[in-house]
């Protein structure tokens, strides 16, 4: 085997080893962004998620007095 064909192989793997590398590279960069923004939106759904039961119980709290203005006020008519 020539020297030639030794030293292209070497080049050609040494070019071709650094552009895989360059698109990892960028590949993992988009992943990274991705996961942030997932991690972001999930934190806000979490928050939401925990507030839910207390404006429902809120909202029963509020239901039930205005029940009670409402038969106060029936009872005086």
């Amino acid at each position: 085997m020539p020297v030639e064909s030794i030293v292209a192989a070497i080049v050609s793997g040494a070019v071709t080893l650094v552009g895989v590398l360059i698109a990892n590279s960028k590949s993992q960069a988009v992943t990274d962004t991705k996961l942030e923004e997932l991690t972001r939106e999930v934190r806000e759904h979490n928050n939401f998620a925990q507030r839910v039961p207390v404006l429902e119980e809120k909202m029963k709290v509020a239901d039930h007095r205005i029940s009670d203005l409402e038969e106060k006020l029936e009872h005086r008519t």
